[in-house]
């Protein structure tokens, strides 16, 4: 039976040194920093709301509603994002998509299409494009890895039941 013995200070300062714990630490704060940005979203999100409702006792502004609601739409899919990070410590392409998509398309109706210059509204359609086959991209490459997964899984599954098939001699022992 071994005896543990307490670090001796030499030893406890090289323990915070080592790579896993500097990486532990950095993870903690990142989470601690990505925490605090869910918490200030939701509060933007609250207010905004509240604004919101506020100004529909006004005359209605049409274009002011329709932009404060797609507005409160891109906090919501930021705050998604973010809580897929904190779930999965990646960042989701296809959220972050669908917020670019969301954010483009809310500049087009805040401006109005008949408002925007030419040049601008080719780059926001080239913008899409790129951002649609990006999304398009995604889910055919989760597809490809899919079929690519079935298959190996398949032909795991054969060799594993050739391995227990008895050959004839096996079959009918002597």
């Amino acid at each position: 039976m071994a005896m543990k013995f307490p670090l001796s200070p030499n030893q406890s300062w090289k323990s915070w040194f080592q790579r896993s714990t500097i990486v532990h630490n950095l993870e903690f704060f990142q989470n601690f920093i990505v925490i605090s940005l869910c918490i200030g979203l939701f509060c933007v999100m609250l207010i905004r709301l509240g604004e919101m409702f506020l100004s529909l006792l006004k005359p209605i502004d049409f274009p002011a509603i329709t932009s404060d609601i797609l507005f409160i739409l891109i906090l919501v899919e930021i705050f998604r994002l973010l809580i897929i990070y904190l779930q999965e410590q990646r960042i989701s392409i296809g959220a972050t998509v669908e917020v670019s998509l969301v954010s483009a398309l809310r500049e087009v109706i805040l401006q109005g299409v008949l408002e925007i210059s030419l040049e601008h509204l080719f780059g926001v359609c080239m913008f899409l494009i790129v951002l649609g086959g990006l999304l398009f991209l995604r889910v055919w490459m989760f597809q490809q890895f899919d079929a690519i997964k079935q298959i190996k899984t398949e032909e795991l599954s054969e060799h594993r039941s050739q391995l227990r098939r008895p050959s004839s001699i096996e079959q009918y022992p002597f």
